[in-house]
């Protein structure tokens, strides 16, 4: 570890994801993505086992995809819906994790432990409308690291908005997935580049 101007900078992996720091987002890994995502079953395997290596050493947050009101929906937010469901009237949208509804629900492999915090977001975002970073701030983590549904859409865009905010991004490789491969490998190449991919094995091998 390094100081530069009072401030602490880390070195290697061991160090930046130090539990006493560090906190897990399971992003969205609800029934109805997980049901969609083109590698279920070693989708959960992987995270499963990374939540039971990992135990209670750091905080976990599940995030809750939980969109607006009708009423206060954006013109975006329709034309998107209408283009991912494929369809020409905005009356022709099918319900989307309605609350109470099975596919809201978390996959049962990888329900949350007692202790793990749910958080609802409106947003591809994990700090869009939500009070995450205070919560983060308040806690003193300074390393997110990213498992979750879709690598290309909401993890991608959360971790790349965490790096703009200070914070470490660790995108876990195999603890991501999408129903699009295509999308999902191209988003990992990206994130390559700019933010940290570790496989679970790294992630495992270097926590205290």
């Amino acid at each position: 570890m390094k100081e530069a101007n009072g401030v602490q900078i880390y070195e290697n992996l061991r160090e930046i994801i130090a539990p006493s720091h560090s906190c897990l987002i399971v992003w969205d890994v609800q029934n109805g993505l997980a049901d969609r995502i083109f590698n279920k079953e070693e989708f959960l395997n992987n995270l499963k086992a990374l939540l039971k290596g990992l135990g209670n050493k750091m905080p976990v947050v599940y995030t809750l995809i939980t969109p607006p009101p009708v009423a206060f929906r954006s013109s975006w937010h329709i034309y998107a819906m209408m283009r991912r469901f494929n369809v020409k009237e905005p009356e022709q949208l099918p319900s989307f994790m309605a609350p109470g509804s099975k596919e809201r629900e978390i996959a049962d492999a990888v329900r949350p432990e007692k202790g793990a915090i749910l958080l609802e977001k409106p947003a591809a975002s994990i700090f869009i409308g939500t009070n995450f970073e205070n919560m983060m701030r308040a806690k003193g983590v300074t390393t997110l690291l990213f498992t979750g549904i879709a690598t290309e859409i909401g993890i991608e865009s959360s971790a790349r908005d965490a790096s703009n905010r200070g914070f470490y991004p660790v995108v876990i490789r195999d603890c991501v997935s999408s129903p699009d491969r295509e999308g999902h490998e191209r988003s990992l190449k990206n994130m390559e580049k700019l933010l940290i991919v570790e496989n679970s094995a790294g992630i495992l091998k270097n926590i205290d």
